[in-house]
């Protein structure tokens, strides 16, 4: 299951972060033990540790004395503003630097994503489009 580059406790804390952020962790909702995850992923409880406490320090988790740990309130929304932060400094601003570079209008960047079809269900905002639409607001 861990077999990324990167060291166990960040895939950890990243697979609890995508669980947060696709709603299959809700707020106040207990996460398992550091023995329990040890245990399921065959692991070391103390890797399972450090990304617990990694995802404390960060708001994602917090710990109730004698229970467990447990989602933060507010934490998908947290996870949510750093994504699309990250989305728009990585992935956008890049794009639309090479859009200028093509000479691609912004209004012919509005129709492409306006019109094409989108799944829907969570994280898409709305029903899926079927074709172009004016934003009466363009970038």
């Amino acid at each position: 299951m861990f077999d990324g580059p990167e060291p166990i406790y960040l895939q950890i804390a990243q697979m609890i972060r995508a669980q947060v952020l696709a709603g299959e962790l809700a707020e106040e909702e207990q996460v398992m033990s550091t023995t329990q995850f040890a245990t399921t992923f065959r692991i070391n409880p103390a890797t399972a540790a450090k990304a617990f406490a990694g995802l404390v320090d960060e708001g994602v988790l917090y710990k109730r004395r004698g229970l467990g740990m447990f989602v933060a309130p507010g934490a998908r929304e947290r996870l949510l503003a750093e994504h699309r932060a990250r989305f728009f400094d990585e992935v956008l601003d890049p794009a639309l630097a090479q859009a200028d570079l093509l000479d691609i209008p912004a209004a012919q960047i509005v129709e492409h994503v306006l019109g094409r079809p989108r799944p829907a269900g969570p994280g898409t905002g709305d029903a899926p489009r079927t074709g172009p639409t004016t934003d009466p607001n363009p970038r």
